[in-house]
């Protein structure tokens, strides 16, 4: 029997792809290799196996990295702690004291954070720049600009970027460009197939999908970029463990039909608020009314737009958190996304509260933002809870 063949379906692969069964045994999942240090056969051999102690290189956690850079269409992948920990191996694998990066001006809190509170202390230069145009980006440009860093869809507008256009000019100025399609996922946008250098997971979200396990995974392009990854990785000891990669093994098989059932519930729920009253605005890739739907469709692959969208609610952050009180299961008020569970999240008193509330604002991210996480549940059910904690506030 064949390792594997070639040409097969996203769905497929989710299952199969990248893993095999386990050599000597023949068991079907892979087995999880809880041990700190291999034993090897002798000073001449060392190594021979691949392992010596699992800070560098666990098996388990191999057969992870080797899925995950199969499924985004990379040459390697490293897997450690969090999304931020892979935001983290990123930006300290490619920048020194000195480097400028162009980072998109809404991203996740936490990315915008560390530039701001660990990275620019450091030396490091950062401008946050508007990417829903690549000529932003393009005159952001300085003679020590080393990584530009885009989000697609961005976290939690939701503002798509050029993916293919912003690799291209990153090409033509030997800068590396590193994309964060988390909320995506390559289900929907491998970002490596858009010209980007780097991609950033956190396996956390929609890899998982259970809320059972935190990760990150950074996929490279090219063996060159991968093996500075790798040491970067084993420098830091931040390596996934061998039970949590054992987890998203499994967890990961079913993206594809969650990833179906939540985009096509947000959708019905996005329709929804856009006739609500007590709702502003409401911002989803699959609606017309969506800024950069064109480009949306374009770069999304399967007709799909993800399980994430957003709304505005009359009143402000006093009516976000009224909103945020009343709603009822099953909607679950949490920071998390990407799960079975929907839910339901405050980002300008939750998730984003650490940003300067001027660049949260001028990030789009207004005081009666909500954003919200689509899960499996029957769509009927989320809108009546929903129309019911509206009616609350």
């Amino acid at each position: 029997m064949s390792d594997w063949i070639s040409g097969v379906s996203m769905d497929t692969d989710l299952v199969h792809g990248g893993v095999k069964p386990d050599d000597e045994t023949g068991a079907i999942l892979t087995p999880v290799y809880m041990s700190t240090t291999f034993v090897q056969e002798s000073v001449d051999k060392y190594l021979a196996k691949g392992y010596s102690y699992s800070r560098s290189n666990n098996p388990t956690v191999q057969m992870l990295e080797d899925k995950v850079a199969h499924l985004e269409g990379g040459f390697g992948a490293i897997c450690v702690g969090t999304g931020m920990a892979a935001t983290t191996s990123c930006i300290s694998a490619f920048m020194n004291s000195g480097d400028h990066c162009i980072m998109t001006n809404c991203s996740y809190g936490g990315t915008n954070r560390i530039a701001r509170e660990q990275f620019m202390p450091f030396g490091m230069e950062f401008d946050f720049v508007d990417f829903s145009d690549p000529a932003n980006v393009a005159a952001a440009i300085k003679p020590n600009t080393k990584l530009i860093f885009s989000e697609s869809p961005t976290n939690p507008t939701l503002q798509i970027a050029d993916i293919e256009a912003l690799s291209k000019i990153a090409k033509d100025n030997g800068i590396l460009h590193v994309c964060d399609t988390t909320f995506a996922t390559p289900y929907i946008c491998k970002p490596l197939d858009h010209g980007a250098d780097l991609c950033i997971q956190s396996m956390t979200k929609y890899y998982d999908g259970h809320n059972i396990t935190n990760g990150g995974a950074l996929i490279s392009k090219t063996e060159e970029l991968f093996n500075r990854t790798k040491l970067v990785q084993n420098m830091h000891g931040n390596i996934t463990s061998p039970m949590v990669a054992f987890l998203q093994l499994q967890t990961m098989k079913t993206m594809g039909l969650r990833v179906k059932q939540q985009s096509n519930s947000a959708m019905e729920i996005a329709t929804f608020l856009e006739a609500h009253p007590k709702v502003e605005k409401v911002l989803y890739p699959g609606l017309d009314s969506f800024p950069q739907k064109e480009l949306a469709d374009k770069q999304h692959r399967n007709g799909l737009h993800g399980g994430m969208l957003w709304f505005d609610v009359q009143g402000g952050d006093q009516a976000a958190i009224k909103l945020m009180d009343n709603v009822k299961r099953p909607w679950a008020l949490c920071e998390n996304l990407g799960a079975t569970e929907s839910i339901i999240t405050a980002c300008a008193v939750m998730t984003h509260a650490n940003m300067i509330r001027e660049d949260r604002l001028n990030a789009g991210i207004s005081d009666g933002f909500i954003r919200i996480s689509v899960g499996i549940e029957d769509p009927e059910d989320l809108i009546r809870a929903l129309d019911q904690g509206l009616a609350a506030v």
